[in-house]
């Protein structure tokens, strides 16, 4: 009879691939994003109110 290996997902051991390593040695180490910059704040305020949409939903599904 043949024995399965555990995947790494299911014995909590993982390893990036060599891809993965590349990628996270290009990234920069700081972004610059104006946080004055009124596009950036109409972001900021979108994504908030997605959240706390998200979080009042999750909460409603509890109750």
């Amino acid at each position: 009879m043949s024995e399965r290996q555990a995947s790494g997902a299911m014995t909590g051991i993982t390893k990036p691939s060599a891809a993965q390593d590349e990628k996270k040695n290009n990234l920069p180490e700081d972004f610059d994003i104006d946080m004055e910059d009124p596009e950036t704040q109409k972001a900021a305020v979108a994504i908030q109110s997605q959240f706390r949409k998200f979080q009042k939903k999750k909460q409603d599904v509890k109750s």
